[in-house]
């Protein structure tokens, strides 16, 4: 018989969601910043600079603050863990008996309910408890160095895109190729990101998009505003 094998991408929401908001904010913040800076009619090489400066301050901004968050999220899931460690050691049967109200709830019939309790419970008490009634998991649980690098990682990668474009194009053309391949690039990443999700492709890249040319238009209002001649 054929095994029936089935995917989900639940298991790699965690990288996924830092990877994804790391490329997009790498895209949005970096190319904005260059076509605030160019739109006040800044030199080319003060322009590149820029850039740079906010690929290498924006990586080090979200490593950091990703790390920050889910080592939060991992201290409060090592906190309620503990405390429920402490419980099944002294009440193993009051926590016998809510692990089976949980099953029943879940439509379980009260005898199956307490025979699937007992049994989780002599296989790995905490680990039922930890996942059935704490909603812990290993493939859900917080991992914040993976965090950070693919956070710090994906804002490089994302971030590289302007900054390559600002190095290689005359300035003439260089506002209009950093915010043209800004704009396409968002909406590819934006459908990557779906796809790799499970997510309908075209609102992911609208919304991605849409935003994303919200912050670099304004930015470069910005710019312009402030570059004008007094």
């Amino acid at each position: 018989m054929a095994r029936h094998r089935e995917r989900h991408m639940m298991g790699s929401i965690g990288w996924l969601r830092a990877a994804v908001l790391g490329a997009n904010d790498g895209i949005v913040s970096t190319a904005s910043l260059v076509l605030g800076v160019a739109a006040a009619n800044a030199s080319h090489n003060e322009i590149l600079v820029t850039g740079i400066a906010g690929l290498v301050a924006g990586a080090m901004s979200m490593a950091a603050g990703e790390y920050v968050s889910v080592r939060s999220q991992a201290d409060t899931e090592k906190a309620a863990l503990d405390l429920e460690k402490t419980e099944i050691e002294n009440d193993r049967e009051g926590e016998h008996r809510e692990l089976q109200q949980i099953y029943v709830k879940r439509g379980l019939d009260p005898i199956l309910a307490r025979q699937v309790a007992e049994q989780l419970m002599d296989h790995d008490a905490l680990d039922a408890h930890a996942r059935d009634e704490l909603g812990i998991t290993e493939a859900m649980s917080a991992r914040p160095l993976q965090a950070a690098a693919a956070s710090a990682a994906s804002f490089a990668l994302g971030a590289a895109m302007p900054v390559l474009a600002v190095a290689i194009v005359p300035q003439r053309i260089l506002f209009a190729t950093v915010a043209v391949l800004s704009i396409v690039c968002l909406a590819v990443l934006g459908a990557l990101g779906a796809k790799a999700g499970g997510a309908p492709l075209v609102p992911a890249a609208v919304r991605v998009t849409f935003w994303g040319a919200v912050a670099m238009g304004i930015t470069a209002a910005v710019g312009t505003f402030l570059g004008a001649p007094p």
